[in-house]
């Protein structure tokens, strides 16, 4: 099991989840402004999230997809990551994110 810290606007929630689960997922069952726009699909980074600098290296790296996704996010960072490719594992015991204030929906919707 997982204990996952979202971090929003000054306001923290803790949720827990299983290997397997995906982040984003978990953070829109919890209400957190995660959008989703392109379902997982890498076509925009409305699920952008900035990773404790403590967390980051416990997460594989992130695909040169994801990476040039992250490259169009609003306010990313060296620790930023698509919610929607991190999948929680055994050897994650907790994970921190906080959610920008703000999105870049790059699909225009």
């Amino acid at each position: 099991m997982t204990l996952v810290r979202f971090l929003n606007g000054g306001g923290i929630s803790e949720v827990t989840g299983q290997p397997g689960d995906n982040l984003l997922t978990l953070a829109q069952n919890d209400g957190q402004p995660l959008e989703g726009t392109c379902e997982g699909q890498m076509a925009c980074s409305t699920c952008h999230v900035i990773v404790a600098a403590e967390d980051f290296g416990k997460l594989p790296r992130a695909s040169e997809m994801e990476e040039d996704m992250l490259d169009l996010a609003a306010g990313a960072t060296r620790t930023s990551r698509l919610a929607c490719q991190i999948q929680l594992t055994e050897a994650l015991d907790e994970l921190t994110v906080r959610i920008p204030g703000e999105v870049r929906n790059m699909q225009g919707r």
